[in-house]
């Protein structure tokens, strides 16, 4: 989020995955003047409204990211953490595409996400974990080119790493 100038108008962040809305309330609510959720558990999405508890919080969209659509060229920012795991390559292309279309002119897709050694798929929560080339190349494919990569320092040894990459 670093280089990304806080609160201008009209600034919108699509939080994706967003349970209940901690990462809005935490990290995009305090850089956006509109944030928007998408998460497929509509219990969640009903605790967000009082666990985010802002007039910044935008419209909550009940849908899985197989299927979600968002509105075109809306959004500065389009925020996945911990969720694209849970897609299989072809659903993570597509959906990759469709948030380009998204995007602002000048707007980024981020995403925080485990990266292995090797594509793992989790049997008991169904959750591929991919190597970073990998998401590079899915990231590709999907017409879109990394732009910064970072990875998250102070982590317990024996966890996968942590990265965040920004792309459009």
């Amino acid at each position: 989020m670093r280089g990304i100038e806080p609160n201008r108008p009209n600034s919108r962040a699509l939080d994706c995955g967003a349970g209940i809305g901690r990462v809005t309330k935490a990290l995009l609510i305090p850089h956006f003047q509109q944030v928007d959720l998408v998460e497929q558990c509509p219990s969640f999405l009903s605790r967000a409204k009082d666990y985010v508890a802002s007039d910044r919080l935008g419209q909550l969209f009940c849908s899985g990211l197989q299927q979600f659509v968002p509105e075109t060229g809306v959004y500065d920012v389009i925020w996945c953490q911990w969720v694209l795991v849970h897609l299989k390559d072809e659903d993570l292309v597509e959906f990759f595409r469709r948030c380009k279309n998204g995007l602002k002119p000048d707007g980024v897709i981020i995403i925080k996400e485990n990266m292995s050694r090797e594509v793992d798929l989790d049997e008991k929560d169904s959750s591929y974990s991919r190597p970073r080339l990998e998401w590079h190349r899915l990231i590709h494919l999907a017409g879109l080119q990394v732009l910064k990569g970072e990875r998250q320092r102070n982590l317990p040894i024996d966890l996968k790493e942590v990265r965040m990459l920004a792309f459009a």
